[in-house]
Parts: C-alpha cells; sequence; structure tokens
C-alpha cells in the first residue's frame, strides 16, 4: 500500500452538526473524567497513577441516529422487504457490495430539487466514455458538501425512482451521493406532494429499494478530490450494529500508481 493514495469521502460526526436535522450530541470526556472510570473498575487511586500523571483515558459518548453523517443505508431502511424477500439489515449486507471499483459521475450543473432522470445518467457515463459493468461503486457529485457547514447544505439535486432502478438493473448494488439524500431534497418533496397530494412523489428513490434490492451511502465529500472518473477503489464498510437499517462508515477513495 506504500505507493496508494487514500482519500476521504467522509464527513465527521459532529456535535450538533448544521447539517443534522435531528441533532448528535457527543459528550467529550477527558483524562481526568477517565480517572473516576478507572477508579471505579479497578478500585486504582490518582497517585498510583505515576505513568499518567494521575490521569485516566478519554473516551465519548455519542447519541446519534444511524443515518447519522456519512453512512451506508441498509434495504431494511427502505422498508421490511426487498423484491419480495426479507430486507437485508446492515449486518446482513454482503462485504463485496461495499468494496469494489468507483465511479464517479458529475451532476453539478443540476439545480436545487432536479430529478437526477435515466438520460442524465446516461449522459454522465456517455461523458466519460464509461460502460456500465454491474460491480461498480457509483458516486453522484452534486458539490452539496461545499455548502456543509450551511443551512443551504440542503439545496441539491437528486435521484427518482426510475433512475435508481436503472442503475440497480445494470447490477449496481452501492450507490453513493455528496448530499444529505439520494432523494430529492425534503422541501422539494414536500412541496410537490402539497402541490399534487400524490404520496408518489415522497422518497422515491429509497422506496425502489423495496422493488430491488440496492443500498446507498450518503453524506459523501471531497468528490472533487478523486483525480479520475473511474478507475480507482471505493471502500465504505458500515460499523456492524445488529439489525440496524444503517451504520456510519469512513468511506475512502483508493488509488494505486497502477490508476495514475
Amino acid at each position: 500500500m506504500s505507493d496508494s493514495q487514500i482519500i476521504d469521502l467522509s464527513v465527521p460526526l459532529q456535535h450538533q452538526a448544521v447539517s443534522e436535522p435531528l441533532k448528535p450530541k457527543i459528550k467529550y470526556l477527558d483524562h481526568r473524567k477517565g480517572f473516576w472510570q478507572m477508579r471505579f473498575l479497578f478500585g486504582v487511586k490518582k497517585d498510583q497513577l505515576k505513568r499518567s500523571g494521575g490521569l485516566g483515558w478519554a473516551i465519548e459518548k455519542i447519541t446519534a441516529i444511524t443515518h447519522t453523517g456519512t453512512h451506508v443505508d441498509a434495504p431494511w431502511h427502505y422498508g421490511p422487504e426487498s423484491g419480495g424477500k426479507p430486507a437485508r439489515r446492515i449486518d446482513e449486507v454482503p462485504l463485496e457490495w461495499c468494496y469494489g471499483p468507483g465511479v464517479r459521475l458529475d451532476f453539478r450543473h443540476l439545480g436545487d430539487g432536479d430529478e437526477i432522470t435515466v438520460r442524465e445518467l446516461e449522459r454522465a457515463l456517455e461523458k466519460i466514455d464509461y460502460k456500465l459493468n454491474g460491480n461498480e461503486i457509483i458516486l453522484l457529485q452534486t458539490g452539496a458538501d461545499s455548502r456543509l457547514e450551511s443551512k443551504r447544505y440542503f439545496e441539491q439535486p437528486g435521484l427518482g425512482r426510475e433512475g435508481t432502478l436503472w442503475l440497480v438493473e445494470q447490477g449496481i448494488r452501492m450507490i453513493g451521493i455528496d448530499a444529505y439524500t439520494i432523494d430529492r431534497p425534503f422541501h422539494s418533496m414536500k412541496a410537490d406532494f402539497k402541490k399534487s397530494g400524490d404520496a408518489e412523489v415522497l422518497w422515491p428513490a429509497h422506496f425502489a429499494g423495496t422493488e430491488k434490492e440496492y443500498c446507498q451511502i450518503e453524506k459523501l465529500a471531497n468528490l472533487d478530490k478523486i483525480p479520475m472518473d473511474h478507475g480507482f477503489t471505493v471502500s465504505c464498510l458500515p460499523v456492524k450494529i445488529e439489525g440496524a437499517s444503517g451504520a456510519w462508515c469512513r468511506a475512502v477513495a483508493i488509488m494505486t500508481a497502477a490508476d495514475a
């Protein structure tokens, strides 16, 4: 791995993050507070911890949903069944889906609330002269990550039902996006629902996973730092949380000297 370059595609899990409607909370326990835990567990006295100067360990207590920060959604997130079978939970997702060749598709020309249609997907693939083989991890680039620390972060395009199903029909099992959600933003879907009264406009890309099984990576970042559109490897191995609908991950792009 000495000749490899690793690019971090993740955002931090951050206390009271602006980019999270359901705010995560992180309680930081420093080394002084850590001593009291060591005292409870070991019965040790402060003056006996000579090497640390009477200090203990530092730890953090996190209160957050599993869909906070950069994370992988399992089919169970979309519904109890996928393709007529019990939907897989995050600890049941094949690890092979979470590590493989990456393909970046650029949709930064689309505006807030626009849909990434099948035709848009085809054009993006044509632009980089790439034909899907069916084992790729697709990364949708919107540029929303550049607004991560502002309320404008939620201005983004997103997939609809047709685009999602089209990708899955090409053999894709993992779709990522550098935005809050793989669907169009909540405010766009809500406006469409209010206007039409048709609930089919709500969460269509996610609900497509009840028909055909796939996973997604949400809240990616730094896709602009990957120096090529394909020819690199993506790793997005999720934390193994028993029975969960999703889990945090440290998504990265890996390039070797041979890829350059």
